[in-house]
């Protein structure tokens, strides 16, 4: 144990370096700005990204989107079984929103009409639909299930155990890293000497981007209009001399070397994050200003934060990254909707899509101001789907649930997947319409991992299972 005054000592001695440090912070920030062009206010977008730039956007639905109101059956039959089911949380018919996608199982389906730019994106061709996706350790039919022929993913209808299985894409072992973080690991290398990690959290820590190399960097969202959000703040407290040399002391501390390994080890992690949070800032106030509107919501605010930091990807040496996002608020088991029939079309399930279909239609546009749509891909998870039958006042925890693909190298204007039958007791319910997935969270990821640079034989690294399954490759990707 350091006594008091070898303590202070240190932290004496800690002043003493703020020359050499505040030089390498200086080097550092300088690094960060060195790529905008001098005088200009406005460089050029196309510019920002290089050509051969990828990202991944992780729009994590917490809690369990009741999809069966996203995607919904329009057919004469198809929607009388809907409506038969859903009883209070069915939608009207005459509100919802059709679809005409390239291909047809010989059923008709629609959306909600909470979800206008995403049926607009859906038309022309930049959104997917992945119909009753899920965690699943191998493909698994109704018979086996109920012969438990099959082993089944652990604690099915759990929050917590389902949110880490979904990004993991390993139901069956012990969680390690996420499918994010594997494919991190797997592609780093395509950074040329990175500045700050290519794996960046707009919603704090998530098992996604958990690694065994790469680390996942927090950063702030965007607190509204004029705001770019940025790195977890680091600041002296206050605006005086004395407040300003004592944070650089506390910083130059950080720095020193330390005999303890803790200490050490604390040490480092804190300076690495001071001095990516002094880039970062430096870079991001440094970057353009989008004409794109974001409304101000939480996730567009998270996705708005996403859009510049793509846009200092080539400042910050990245031609990989993969992001998170999170928007809690989808357990509805109560107050879904405000009421029956007209009243079913708004409420907290209609407000919650309202904001997802808003902020991923305006995250599009800016990758289409940046000139990169086709080199940014976004996708939805979620906990899982909820039941089709109602509880009286909202649903319950389901299983298989629809799913959203979003971008210029997306196959969109389809329904990729088999839609499961929406008769209660049918070949596809285990009971209340929790639909057996038909599709693998391995198949849906393998797909985004695929098009994002893993290779096929690397595949099976990045997901363990996914030799179980019949398509790695779900064709939703250009």
């Amino acid at each position: 144990m350091n006594s008091r005054r070898h303590f202070i000592g240190q932290c004496c001695a800690a002043v003493g370096y703020t020359g050499m440090a505040s030089t390498l912070a200086s080097l550092r920030a300088t690094a960060a700005a060195a790529s905008i062009p001098s005088g200009s206010t406005t460089p050029p977008r196309g510019a920002a990204v290089a050509s051969d730039y990828k990202a991944l956007v992780c729009i994590f639905l917490n809690g369990g989107n009741d999809s069966s109101n996203l995607l919904i059956p329009y057919d004469t039959a198809g929607y009388s079984d809907y409506a038969k089911a859903r009883t209070l949380l069915a939608l009207p018919q005459p509100n919802l929103l059709p679809l005409t996608p390239r291909t047809s199982d010989g059923r008709s389906f629609a959306l909600h009409p909470s979800v206008g730019e995403l049926r607009s994106l859906f038309t022309s061709g930049k959104l997917a639909l992945l119909s009753n996706v899920g965690t699943l350790a191998y493909p698994t039919t109704k018979a086996q299930y109920t012969t438990n022929a099959v082993p089944l993913p652990p604690q099915l209808f759990s929050h917590n155990d389902q949110q880490v299985q979904w990004q993991s894409s390993v139901p069956d072992q012990a969680f390690k890293t996420g499918w994010g973080g594997r494919t991190a690991d797997l592609l780093n290398s395509l950074n040329s000497n990175p500045q700050v990690s290519m794996s960046m959290s707009l919603d704090g820590f998530n098992n996604f981007q958990v690694a065994n190399t790469v680390t996942q960097l927090a950063v702030q969202r965007s607190s509204g209009a004029g705001s770019k959000g940025g790195p977890i703040a680091w600041a002296a407290a206050g605006n005086s001399a004395t407040a300003t040399a004592r944070f650089q002391a506390q910083k130059d501390l950080f720095n020193a070397q330390q005999t303890n390994l803790f200490a050490a080890a604390f040490g480092a992690l804190t300076a690495d994050a001071i001095g990516d949070s002094d880039l970062l800032t430096s870079a991001l106030a440094a970057s353009p200003t989008f004409t794109t509107t974001f409304p101000v919501s939480t996730l567009a605010n998270q996705l708005k934060t996403i859009a510049y930091l793509i846009s200092i990807s080539s400042t910050l040496n990245l031609k990989r990254q993969v992001f998170f996002a999170r928007l809690g608020g989808w357990d509805t088991h109560a107050d879904q909707v405000d009421g029956t029939g007209a009243a079913a079309v708004t409420g907290a399930h209609a407000d919650l899509l309202a904001q997802v279909s808003q902020a991923m239609n305006a995250f599009y546009n800016a990758t289409v101001e940046m000139g990169i749509a086709n080199q940014v891909t976004t996708f939805t998870a979620s906990d899982f789907g909820r039941t089709f039958t109602s509880n009286g006042a909202g649903s319950d925890h389901g299983w298989g649930g629809h799913q959203m693909v979003l971008g210029g190298a997306v196959r969109g204007g389809d329904i990729y997947g088999k839609m499961p039958s929406p008769q209660i007791d049918g070949p596809d319910d285990t009971g209340r319409g929790r639909w057996i997935p038909t599709t693998s969270v391995d198949e849906y990821s393998a797909t985004l991992a695929r098009w994002f640079g893993v290779s096929d034989t690397n595949l099976p690294i990045a997901f363990p299972n996914i030799g179980r399954f019949a398509k790695p490759n779900l064709g939703f990707m250009g």
